[in-house]
């Protein structure tokens, strides 16, 4: 979604906007600033967990519970009711069964069966963002919303080709919102690197690429088998190599679909009023 100028923005009487950009850049911060003032906000990572992959989890979950005598007996007895608590603060269950490639013993699963969690991740987040348009009607016609942003995953960029201006993806989303990019700093990324060095996550990587770093770090290493990989230590160096990765994608999103704010500029904003002035002259600094 286009505009004239950031007036054009600021005196539509409905606005729904897309943030999007790497963790920690303030996303899900202005999202909830923006629900807080009346706002609808669809969390793109929470539509994932329950709507697409909540079946996939609590498959896990019950599949670690069989290995415990005591729990598969209370299960196969219907005794027990295992189900996933994710929320929009809390998404765990999602990141756990994503799960970490490597040596079993070091909590790592085959690389084979990550490559698949991999590919219902990608699905499920390209369905997700194609419910976009879906939501923004629900939220005008059921809820009465008049305004409506979409707290997108970090890994948007992943699941789309910035650079072909048909990508379906990236023409929904634009056609029905306005795509707004939060662009981080070099700071931010050397922190995000140590943030994730004391605590590794799973991630989501493009097929491709995930296939070039998982040999690249093999050989790095002298690894020749899967399961000599330690699993952090293959999340920790892929992340770094991950975030460089995304950052040129992300600004190609932003040049060819939509507007850039900067991280430095989300502490300012307070208010709905803040935000807009804040999207508005992003609008017409593009011009």
């Amino acid at each position: 979604m286009r505009f004239t100028s950031g007036k054009d923005f600021a005196n539509r009487a409905q606005k729904a906007v897309t943030i999007f950009g790497m963790s920690g850049v303030g996303k899900t911060t202005l999202s909830n600033l923006l629900q807080d003032s009346g706002w609808y906000h669809y969390s793109v990572d929470y539509r994932i967990g329950t709507r697409y992959m909540g079946e996939h989890i609590v498959d896990n979950f019950k599949r670690e519970a069989m290995r415990v005598p005591f729990l598969r007996d209370l299960l196969l007895s219907d005794s027990i009711h295992i189900q996933s608590n994710i929320t929009f603060d809390h998404l765990k269950p999602l990141s756990t069964y994503l799960g970490k490639p490597g040596n079993p013993d070091k909590g790592g699963i085959s690389f084979a069966e990550y490559r698949k969690r991999q590919t219902q991740h990608r699905e499920a987040e390209v369905s997700a963002l194609l419910d976009v348009p879906t939501f923004i009607g629900k939220s005008r016609e059921i809820y009465q919303y008049g305004n409506f942003v979409c707290d997108s995953g970090g890994s948007l960029c992943e699941v789309v080709n910035p650079s072909n201006p048909l990508d379906p993806v990236l023409s929904c989303l634009s056609e029905n919102s306005l795509l707004l990019y939060i662009e981080g700093t070099p700071e931010h990324t050397r922190m995000l690197v140590e943030r994730f060095r004391k605590a590794p996550k799973p991630m989501y990587y493009q097929p491709q690429f995930l296939e070039t770093k998982w040999a690249e770090y093999k050989a790095i290493n002298a690894l020749s088998k899967d399961e000599d990989v330690d699993p952090d230590g293959f999340a920790v160096w892929g992340f770094e190599q991950l975030l460089h990765h995304r950052i040129p994608l992300y600004k190609q999103i932003a040049d060819n679909f939509g507007y850039t704010i900067r991280m430095r500029d989300v502490p300012s904003v307070q208010s709905e009023e803040d935000f807009t002035a804040l999207v508005a002259n992003a609008i017409d600094q593009t011009k």
